[in-house]
């Protein structure tokens, strides 16, 4: 029997809807949503290709424990139980910075996060490192200073601006917003819009630009600043904006009014001129900005993103139609953790603090591979591949070989699951109810329940629920009334009364409340997930409901289970609120409710960032010679999420892309095998000359090297890159900026 299924992809962020058919319990066809209000029949091929992530021959099926070299199935009771009784033993004689989660959740599946956090918490621990950490924490570090809280970063409200900067951000191929192609395409064809982008390649998106800017790479921070001095110099900044909601700008002024901008031009190799014209239209237009990987895992990362911020205050582009804006949201996708605070704990060794609640991957191989005597000893990864996923991966290895305990929760067999001490098989996106927190719309904010499609072969189980009985085999949940049990089996409204009297009862409940719920309504539902998000919904704060009122949900005590309801009978997603464009400053979360421009930590950084200072520091090196993007967002990569190759069979997916000058300058040839190398080590890779490519410029695109069958499918681009070649603030990866060698092989 054929059946055509409403779902969405789970290989990106945007997650855009699908409808797929699914014959004998195998994703046979798949095409767009046009149904999913927030997609509008929008997909790459990477959604179109979804059946080849469901259906490969890594795919587990049992719980597996590793003795000897070899892994031999288990039953679940076996595999929680001795997990439970290790991870005691390790916390009760190292204490709890012995332990570690890393991962929770991925691109599609965010349900089991809290059931993560609430198990490490439970087990005294605060060490949660996730993917985010490798990206984002500069930028949510920067927001969090500057509005009061991290998880309040800003996105381009994108279809009221009439100038969009993109910064580092290939939208035509990493998207990172809804229709990033549509959108991006009206803006290039619409006479009345703008669309610059500053980037040393002359990417998918750039060649659609109006203005291109093809900075030298690394030099973003400089530019930034120069932008920010040619705008204050030439008295273009909106001072009445500034006088109603900015703080502290007097104190970041001196920053600029004396700097050389020309200069700084020069160095970033831009001619001074068309820069200018650029801040003048960036100053006086309804303009706004997007930067992503680029200057995220740029030079000076967590510095550039700060001075954007004051780029956007200063020309009053922050927290205004057309600007950038706070978007609203069901869930945040971390919590705000001020490292001042003396409660978040910081990193042994390494001495980082969490961001958003998170640590960065990039320090865990030394937090591990070392003698402190609170060291990490035992580390949990769910949804997440770290030795392809994250910098340096010999690090790595040698440090996961030093674990007295690794546990890792997938639905495949991954280059982590094989250094594993256990490998628990997780229900697929499409196997089991669940949904993301992603927050890339405005002013309608999104949600979709995602429903099973497919069903489970073997013996997987929701994440949720392998968490929760984990937490169950450590004594962490108490004994729970009959009365909720027996409520959870007549009705929700009977149910949540039940809930409420016991959490009343005993205040400590609240603490490991999502166990509690996945192990009497989640039974009943047959889905932890599933009963989470009815839960979730019952507590939301009272701004959320009013964004929901907004979008036409009946205010009262059963708006939460009206929510709930439509999401399950909506299963293309729907829009669940709506926030108030007219009051986004109503977000700002500081003392005085303004913008607060000035960080001191950073001040000294901002006075390094010199035309003089950055030619020394960006200096040719004759060891390595060229800079290395290490990553790069096409058609044909998804982390590694796609284990079989077979979806890009044909194509050249994974290559060393290279300006033809440079080629014919080395005597190399298009597709000659050729060999990088940078201080990390040293791969060999088919060489592609493309004229999009910066002279000097090389670059290796990211989720490949995945071990499938016996073959390995092209070339793990951190075996090339160093964790400690990182942002001094936020530990973020500096993949951007690599220096590497190219060489014949001879």
């Amino acid at each position: 029997m054929k059946e055509w299924k409403k779902t969405s992809c789970v290989l990106c962020a945007q997650n855009c809807g699908l409808e797929v058919l699914v014959e004998s319990n195998r994703i046979v066809k798949v095409k767009p949503d046009e149904d999913n209000p927030r997609s509008q029949g929008y997909v790459c091929r990477k959604g179109l290709n979804i059946a080849h992530h469901q259906h490969h021959d890594q795919r587990l099926t049992h719980p597996l424990k590793k003795m000897g070299n070899e892994f031999v199935p288990i039953t679940w009771d076996q595999a929680l139980t001795e997990i439970a009784e290790k991870l005691r033993s390790i916390i009760d004689e190292h204490g709890p910075r012995s332990l570690a989660f890393m991962g929770l959740g991925g691109l599609g599946a965010h349900s089991e996060a809290v059931f993560g956090l609430r198990l490490l918490r439970s087990l005294g621990s605060q060490y949660y490192y996730n993917a985010i950490a490798g990206e984002l924490t500069g930028m949510y570090w920067g927001y969090g200073r500057t509005v009061g809280k991290q998880y309040n970063a800003t996105i381009p409200d994108h279809d009221h601006t009439d100038m969009l900067v993109a910064i580092g951000w290939n939208g035509w191929m990493s998207h990172q917003t809804p229709q990033a192609r549509r959108h991006l395409d009206q803006m290039a064809k619409d006479p009345n819009k703008l669309l610059v982008v500053i980037d040393p390649r002359r990417s998918e998106t750039a060649e659609r630009a109006d203005i291109h800017l093809a900075l030298r790479p690394g030099t973003d921070a400089l530019l930034t600043r120069a932008m920010i001095a040619i705008i204050l110099q030439e008295g273009w900044q909106n001072q009445e904006y500034i006088d109603c909601y900015v703080s502290q700008f007097e104190q970041v002024r001196p920053w600029f009014v004396d700097f050389d901008a020309r200069a700084a031009c020069q160095v970033c190799e831009l001619d001074y001129d068309q820069v200018k014209e650029v801040s003048r239209l960036f100053a006086t237009r309804k303009s706004s900005l997007h930067a992503d990987l680029g200057v995220l895992m740029g030079r000076h990362s967590t510095l550039t993103t700060y001075l954007e911020i004051i780029l956007l205050a200063v020309c009053g582009r922050l927290c205004v139609p057309g600007g950038n804006v706070i978007p609203g949201y069901l869930m945040p996708m971390g919590s705000h953790s001020d490292e001042r605070n003396p409660k978040y704990w910081r990193t042994v060794v390494t001495d980082f603090p969490p961001i958003m609640g998170m640590y960065p991957p990039n320090v865990m191989p030394e937090e591990i591979n070392n003698n402190h005597q609170e060291r990490l000893r035992a580390v949990l990864i769910t949804s997440s591949n770290p030795l392809r996923s994250f910098a340096d991966t010999s690090a790595y290895e040698e440090a996961f070989s030093k674990l007295d305990l690794l546990v890792t929760v997938e639905i495949a067999m991954t280059e982590t699951a094989l250094m594993s001490d256990y490998v628990l098989p997780d229900l697929s996106a499409y196997e089991r109810w669940d949904t993301t927190y992603f927050q890339w719309n405005y002013p309608g904010i999104y949600c979709q329940m995602r429903h099973p499609i497919v069903e489970q072969t073997g013996q997987a189980l929701e994440g949720s629920e392998i968490l929760t009985r984990l937490a169950d085999k450590l004594g962490i949940i108490p004994t729970i009334p009959e009365s909720v049990y027996e409520a959870a089996s007549k009705s929700r409204s009977e149910y949540g009364q039940a809930l409420y009297t016991y959490v009343q009862s005993d205040p400590k409940v609240a603490a490991v409340l999502p166990f509690i719920v996945a192990k009497t309504l989640g039974k009943e539902m047959g889905s932890v997930n599933l009963a989470w998000m009815w839960a979730l919904l019952q507590n939301v704060p009272k701004d959320f409901r009013e964004n929901a009122a907004r979008a036409g949900f009946k205010p009262g005590p059963t708006m939460g289970d009206d929510i709930f309801q439509a999401l399950v009978d909506h299963p293309e997603g729907l829009w669940i609120g709506q926030v108030d464009p007219n009051k986004n400053f109503a977000n700002l979360r500081t003392e005085d409710k303004r913008i607060n421009l000035y960080i001191p930590e950073v001040e000294e950084w901002v006075y390094s960032i010199t035309p003089e200072s950055e030619a020394e520091r960006l200096a040719t090196d004759g060891d390595y010679p060229f800079i290395l993007m290490a990553g790069r967002h096409m058609d044909m990569n998804a982390n590694t999420l796609m284990r079989n190759p077979e979806w890009n069979k044909g194509r050249r997916a994974c290559t060393l892309a290279m300006h033809p000058d440079d080629a014919e300058r080395m005597g190399l040839s298009d597709r000659q095998i050729v060999r990088v190398t940078t201080e990390a080590g040293t791969v060999d890779i088919e060489l592609e000359t493309s004229l999009a490519t910066r002279s000097g410029n090389v670059i290796i695109p990211h989720g490949f090297g995945l071990s499938y069958n016996g073959e390995v499918y092209g070339v793990n681009v951190n075996w090339l890159t160093k964790n400690t070649h990182r942002d001094p603030i936020a530990g973020t990866p500096l993949h951007r900026y690599v220096r590497c060698r190219v060489e014949m092989i001879k």
